[in-house]
């Protein structure tokens, strides 16, 4: 169902932290032109923590209307709280939204059977389509391949975005589910040898930039061109790192402004990327073949 490369999307803000939806028209428009397979709408790279329930909401909303099924949407709706992320999946789904990306419950920080419960009991609740979300560096929360492997067998829970940053991890989780669940990476930096090892892909930060670059990368890799896929993601991997000088999504949303394709808003707690590493992410995207003003 999901595959190829589908882009963490940031939510553009204007100078005041309002959200710009224009620039949200830009970026799908951008990203349809570019040849994305899908987006993610308000995940972490979204800025989903300090979006309120409203915004997060309008935000899909208005990124379901403009992709008008040119490309899959799929609304991160994860929470640290079970009612909250039932609520905001059914929200979601109201919407129009291909799937949800359901985040692993973060700061309180539960047993593996509290994560199966919690997965379970969404997957119950809302009749869509549901890819897992595992990023331990930010949850403190890391889901195992057993659990992973159990929640598979609910039938509306279909993948899992994998960005614990690991291949053995990677390669665990190919040897327990194969091809019968939707492995995607979460970590630009080895999505394409995940990619070449039997994942369908990557939700991916630096997709928003260089959407053409990732998504022809990703491609030769699902298509077995290996040597192919290892080149184009040679000139990438100057970006996969710059991306993350600073917390994500702050490197790309500077970058996206350099573009012209979105403004400087951004929210605190998050800042304006550190002026001592502007040279290299702007040496990073070039190198990608990306001009910026």
């Amino acid at each position: 169902m999901f595959s190829g490369s589908i882009v963490a999307l940031v939510t553009p803000m204007h100078a005041d932290d309002a959200v710009d939806f224009d620039a949200i028209d830009r970026l799908v428009e951008f990203h349809v032109d570019n040849g994305t397979d899908g987006i993610v709408a308000v995940g972490t790279t979204g800025e989903s923590a300090t979006l309120d329930i409203e915004e997060h909401i309008a935000v899909v909303t208005r990124i379901v209307a403009k992709a008008a099924k040119r490309l899959k949407v799929i609304a991160g709706t994860g929470a640290n709280s079970t009612s909250e992320a039932i609520h905001w999946t059914k929200l979601a789904k109201d919407v129009g939204v291909d799937a949800c990306l359901l985040v692993t419950p973060y700061y309180n920080k539960p047993t593996q059977e509290g994560l199966y419960r919690h997965f379970r009991a969404i997957a119950e609740a809302v009749d869509i389509p549901l890819l897992l979300y595992n990023v331990p560096a930010r949850t403190a929360c890391d889901m195992k391949p057993e659990t992973v492997a159990r929640l598979a067998e609910i039938r509306n829970i279909v993948g899992i975005k994998e960005a614990s940053g690991s291949m053995e991890r990677n390669r665990e989780l190919l040897d327990l589910l194969g091809d019968r669940f939707c492995l995607l990476s979460g970590d630009d930096q080895i999505a394409v040898e995940s990619t070449i090892a039997g994942f369908r892909g990557v939700i991916s930060v630096s997709a928003n930039i260089a959407p053409r670059q990732v998504r022809a990368a990703i491609a030769a890799a699902l298509e077995g061109q290996v040597d192919t896929a290892r080149s184009l993601n040679e000139t990438l991997k100057p970006l996969h790192r710059a991306l993350f000088v600073e917390s994500n999504p702050i490197p790309i949303k500077w970058a996206l402004a350099r573009l012209g394709l979105i403004g400087d808003g951004i929210r605190l707690p998050l800042t304006p990327l550190s002026e001592q590493y502007h040279a290299q992410v702007l040496e990073a995207v070039q190198a990608a073949g990306i001009g910026l003003a």
